[in-house]
């Protein structure tokens, strides 16, 4: 039986590590042809050894396997191809759509993911007052600009394109905001803004492109166990804190997210858009 997403062109922004591999990895599962972008191909280094919390987005794992070379391990008979992008950049977001048109033909579903949290790689929490300007710009440029970048060339070539045939659905895209964009949290008043941003800009394209059947739902990730969280992971105390906020038991896998982010880009989601979804393990119940 064809996958979900058979034959399909995905891009998947941060698609060299943690949700957005996985997200990478579960469509090519469901036939998916993958267009990865990101700043580097290898996977990011988890936990700075001098601090112990999340170690810089820069610092990368040269030896371990790529994103699109693991995707062309594992389905060989699908597509996988790297492009190297800022998504701050609106020219080098403009090409890669360009380069996945050119490889695959089209675009069907544009996933928003590539995100950072500078507020966790700080020794302590930082307040408001405490937060400087650069991290700010830094963090509302890749989260909230990024994904304002992702949705603009990403539609623009969707309303180009001639649906697929027996298909009404011109395009699904995939925004990943946060818990936090939902709700705050200690310390990361710049990491809340940008997701918080995202959740409306979700809302806000779904209400235009309605009319033109282009999808446009975010994912609410809770507490994951990925390099951005080794501050919590890392602390007994905290660890234990955060477990215990989730009716479930703990944080969750980035496997668990990418579920959702399948259904969210399919046919099973055709009456589903505008939707900040949360994929917490219970956590906004309590």
């Amino acid at each position: 039986m064809p996958g979900r997403l058979h034959d399909k062109a995905a891009l998947v922004t941060g698609s060299s590590s943690g949700l957005g591999r996985a997200i990478a990895l579960a469509y090519a599962s469901e036939g998916a042809q993958i267009c990865c972008v990101d700043l580097y191909p290898s996977p990011r280094n988890a936990t700075n050894a001098s601090t112990g919390k999340a170690d810089s987005f820069h610092n990368r794992l040269p030896s371990s396997e790529s994103t699109h070379a693991e995707l062309l391990r594992l389905y060989p008979v699908s597509s996988a191809i790297f492009v190297q992008a800022d998504v701050t950049d609106a020219k080098e977001m403009e090409q890669a759509v360009a380069r996945c048109v050119e490889a695959f033909g089209r675009l069907d579903v544009m996933v928003n993911n590539a995100g950072i949290s500078v507020e966790s790689t700080h020794v302590r929490m930082l307040r408001v007052h405490e937060t400087s300007e650069e991290d700010w710009d830094r963090t509302m440029a890749i989260n909230a600009k990024g994904v304002f970048l992702g949705c603009k060339y990403a539609i623009a070539q969707m309303l180009r394109q001639e649906r697929r045939e027996g298909e009404r659905d011109r395009g699904w895209i995939v925004n990943t905001a946060s818990v936090q964009g939902l709700v705050a949290y200690y310390g990361t008043p710049s990491y809340c803004a940008s997701k918080s941003a995202v959740v409306g800009l979700t809302k806000q394209i779904a209400l235009d492109y309605g009319p033109d059947r282009i999808h446009c739902n975010a994912l609410c990730p809770g507490f994951l166990k990925t390099t951005m969280t080794q501050n919590l992971q890392n602390d007994p105390v905290l660890r234990q804190k955060t477990d215990d906020a989730h009716p479930f038991g703990g944080m969750g896998d980035v496997e668990d997210v990418a579920r959702a982010a399948m259904f969210l880009a399919s046919d099973d989601a055709r009456w589903v858009t505008g939707v900040p979804l949360p994929v917490d393990g219970g956590l906004l119940t309590l």
